[in-house]
């Protein structure tokens, strides 16, 4: 059993050597924009009477606590959210049996169309380098044909129900935020730019102080996360690094660059980062909100603080930061 797990590990290590000796590294120096304070709890919001029968003044004061933790956090929790917790169970066990394969079979072959990636292979140093593997999955992908093997149909079923299950529940919070600001026809969003992204972090042998991911803003809408119990999410709260406590029940939303940029910064996409693990794996699975790539990404009212740009310009632009930098740079690149 540990040999077969082994052999579904990425080879991190290498990648990790071929840059810099993590035993030399100097971590008080690496992670000192800001200091990791007392595990917490993220804004925690029921959404019942959002997503079934209850009255008008609890829907608006379900309303108000998304807008408000949107508003000052960029993160917060919701409970009874549509999705039921036996389907994401049966889509953690997916996930865990596809992480299993070995890791020749995850690159080698066309599982998925291709999307597995591992590491940061344009990394320069570790503290740009993410301890993890992840598959990237563009929606439109989980219905195509060959996208999955035979062995993999029942992946796909559940990928299936997931995504629309998360779907769901992601335009129902663009409603409620689009709406705070005034605008009642929501986001024009194009289902083929949405994707999930399955993640897995391995045990990291050598210190808990390496990145699972990197520190980074969501370029899209919104994200939903849904995450084991290890706990590593780490965000940016008040200058400070905190550490958020996981929920069995819940699951995880954040906002994006594009929702930022849309709102005039009323909205806060927040800065946020992973930690890895030296005892044991994390697993988490997420669910990112996009427009389509030639969509005109502009503001809610004017003055705007940000040019307007496609999401195809603000991708590239990021993409390019990193290639030249180690890092991304997001909405600053934009500001008027």
């Amino acid at each position: 059993m540990l040999d077969s797990k082994m052999k579904s590990y990425p080879p991190l290590i290498d990648q990790c050597k071929s840059r810099l000796d993590p035993c030399h590294i100097q971590w008080s120096s690496y992670d000192g924009e800001g200091h990791i304070i007392a595990e917490c709890q993220l804004p925690l919001i029921d959404l019942r009477a959002l997503i079934g029968p209850g009255s008008e003044s609890e829907r608006q004061a379900c309303e108000a606590a998304i807008v408000k933790a949107s508003s000052e956090w960029g993160f917060f929790q919701v409970l009874n959210h549509g999705i039921s917790q036996e389907l994401l169970e049966e889509m953690r066990r997916e996930q865990k049996k596809l992480f299993e394969l070995p890791h020749e079979k995850k690159v080698g072959c066309r599982l998925l169309n291709n999307s597995y990636r591992r590491g940061t292979p344009t990394a320069t140093s570790l503290k740009e380098f993410s301890w993890s593997e992840a598959f990237h999955i563009p929606l439109t992908n989980i219905s195509e044909d060959g996208c999955f093997s035979e062995e993999s149909n029942s992946l796909r079923k559940v990928m299936e129900k997931v995504a629309g299950a998360m779907s769901d529940l992601a335009r129902l919070l663009a409603g409620v935020l689009t709406e705070s600001l005034g605008h009642k026809n929501g986001l024009f969003l194009d289902e083929g730019s949405c994707f999930l992204r399955l993640n897995r972090y391995p045990r990291c042998p050598f210190s808990q102080q390496i990145h699972g991911l990197v520190p980074h803003t969501d370029s899209d809408f919104l994200t939903i996360l849904d995450q084991d119990q290890v706990g590593g999410l780490h965000l940016m709260k008040d200058s400070k690094w905190v550490s958020v406590k996981p929920n069995p029940k819940a699951l995880v939303v954040n906002v994006g660059d594009l929702f930022q940029a849309w709102s005039n910064d009323v909205y806060k996409s927040v800065e946020h980062k992973v930690m890895a693990n030296s005892t044991v794996e994390r697993y988490s699975m997420a669910y990112f909100l996009c427009p389509s790539y030639d969509s005109m990404i502009g503001s809610c009212k004017e003055p705007s603080v940000y040019k307007k740009f496609t999401f195809g310009e603000y991708r590239q632009q990021v993409q390019e930061d990193v290639k030249k930098t180690g890092r991304k740079v997001g909405l600053p690149r934009f500001l008027l």
